[in-house]
């Protein structure tokens, strides 16, 4: 499934990267709030999490593209 380029499109380029929007809002307000050190966890573990999830899925969608492009 994770090998499809759709699936992979939608991973790299619009959920993961939301995910990360909103953790690191999350985070910031975490922070402001007063709770900061779940603050920074959620801002520096969490938001990179998803950050470099996006990252590997786009890469891995080139990857994919380029590989159904040499068969052809």
């Amino acid at each position: 499934m994770l090998k499809k380029p759709e699936t992979l499109f939608v991973l790299g380029y619009m959920l993961l990267p939301l995910f990360a929007l909103i953790s690191a809002i999350v985070g910031l307000t975490m922070i402001l709030g007063g709770n900061k050190i779940v603050g920074v966890v959620v801002l520096v573990v969490i938001t990179q999490i998803f950050t470099f999830g996006a990252y590997f899925a786009v890469r891995t969608r080139k990857s994919v593209l380029l590989g159904e492009s040499g068969r052809r």
